[in-house]
């Protein structure tokens, strides 16, 4: 009895059109000191819902688990991305209901008035569907399900409590691979009229040992394999066609800035993961690098089933740091772990001409070893303000200095191409797609 008591006090509510006619019962009690007459009906009205909400609870509540619901969704969200949740509810009343449901959204969110309406019939089940959108990676906790139910009656709500807490894990923008796997696959490079162009650099790998002909390269002689069969054996190569990608990330404050919610860090995470999976399906090998005032992870370049799960768990936890990066420190990992030419696509950023002058010999020397294409970012608010109309003269004040980082930028762009450095500036929602029409395009000239 207690127990019943105490479900009753804690989920018991007064619904909307009871305090409707609530009040129009005080309003007939007020109008009954001008109109006795009205004094008699207004108690009829009064008793009536006395009957109406006891009647009502008995109906709510003569079962205990007279409702029923759950929340389906992927262990795993993707970054950036619109993510699936399905709500599923089961009427075990024997009457039709209606109902809001509440579901308690992880913090990050910050969405305090979430709600759905619906209407489940006797013995049916529902599904409510909606997309959560985050912008930052890290562990999202959901809390429990509310649902506060009502019969075709309406004067008593029933809160129905359902412990669905669960932990979702945030991983960079898995869900675009697809999308952008399609893109590659179907790859129109060479009919657009790009051409081919001499490699800078080239790969062999082995391929077999056999007799000597006249006109094989003397050098290529191997002299352990001639003494054991008394004739001149040569070994034989093949163009390595399976090149190395790596993808370095840059994680120091200028990674900080944000657009549309989501940091220049996630966007470059983001990119870098689409184009690690479009690299290994071109049969490349992927590798990864994070660095800022250190290095903080290196992953080899492999072309195997793990490697994407490992660039994935890789990518998970990164966060930016209010350091300087240290290119030197890059160059000098570079050099002593990456020992084959290999395209080296750096995500960074740089507002100002002195700034890149300042990491511009190391960026120098590692071009020398590789192929490098530096990724930065155009500042879209600066776009937006050349795009306005001046109406004073500190709007005139103001585009002009927004003119001036504009065109730095470009000066950025000169300035590393005139040194062979391939460049790419774009905006931080066309990051993905353009870096990997640059890959493709790298790929289509045998560049590497």
């Amino acid at each position: 009895m207690t127990k019943r008591l105490t479900l009753l006090y804690s989920s018991f509510y007064l619904a909307k059109r009871t305090y409707v006619v609530g009040a129009a019962i005080v309003l007939l009690f007020a109008l009954s000191f001008f109109m006795p007459i009205l004094f008699s009906l207004a108690q009829v009205v009064l008793l009536l819902l006395v009957l109406l909400i006891l009647v009502d609870i008995l109906l709510l509540y003569m079962k205990r688990r007279a409702l029923l619901a759950g929340r389906i969704c992927h262990e795993r969200f993707s970054n950036g991305d619109e993510n699936k949740v399905v709500l599923q509810l089961y009427n075990n009343y024997s009457f039709p209901v209606q109902l809001k449901i509440i579901d308690e959204l992880p913090i990050q969110f910050q969405e305090r008035n979430w709600e759905r309406q619906a209407g489940i019939k006797s013995g049916e089940k529902t599904l409510i569907e909606y997309f959560l959108h985050p912008v930052e990676r890290g562990e999202y906790a959901f809390g429990k399900l509310q649902a506060f139910v009502q019969s075709p009656l309406c004067f008593v709500e029933r809160r129905f409590s359902f412990p669905a807490e669960e932990k979702i894990l945030v991983y960079p923008s898995y869900m675009q691979l697809r999308k952008y796997n399609l893109m590659a696959v179907s790859n129109h490079l060479n009919e657009a009229g790009s051409k081919r162009l001499r490699k800078l650099g080239s790969s062999t790998e082995f391929e077999q040992i056999k007799e000597y002909v006249r006109g094989d390269d003397y050098r290529t002689i191997n002299w352990k394999a001639t003494a054991r069969k008394n004739q001149l054996m040569v070994n034989t190569f093949v163009d390595e066609k399976s090149q190395q990608i790596y993808c370095l990330i840059d994680k120091s404050r200028n990674m900080q800035m944000p657009f549309d919610g989501m940091t220049l860090l996630d966007y470059a995470i983001n990119a870098s993961l689409v184009l690690t999976n479009v690299a290994l399906n071109k049969h490349d090998r992927a590798g990864l690098v994070t660095f800022a005032e250190k290095i903080d992870s290196f992953l080899p370049a492999e072309r195997n089933n793990l490697q994407m799960e490992a660039v994935l768990e890789t990518l998970y936890n990164q966060k930016t740091k209010f350091f300087d990066a240290d290119y030197e420190a890059l160059y000098a990992r570079i050099r002593n772990k990456i020992k084959q030419r290999s395209l080296l696509v750096l995500f960074t950023n740089f507002e100002s001409l002195y700034a890149l002058q300042r990491q511009l010999p190391y960026l120098r020397k590692i071009a020398h070893h590789h192929l490098l294409m530096v990724v930065f970012f155009e500042n879209t608010e600066i776009k937006k303000l050349l795009q306005e109309d001046a109406k004073d003269t500190e709007g005139i004040y103001i585009q002009t200095i927004a003119d001036k980082f504009a065109y730095e930028k470009k000066l950025l762009v000169k300035e590393l191409q005139k040194f062979g450095i391939l460049t790419l500036l774009t905006t931080p929602e066309q990051l993905t797609v353009n870096t990997i029409n640059k890959y493709l395009e790298v790929k289509s000239r045998q560049a590497i």
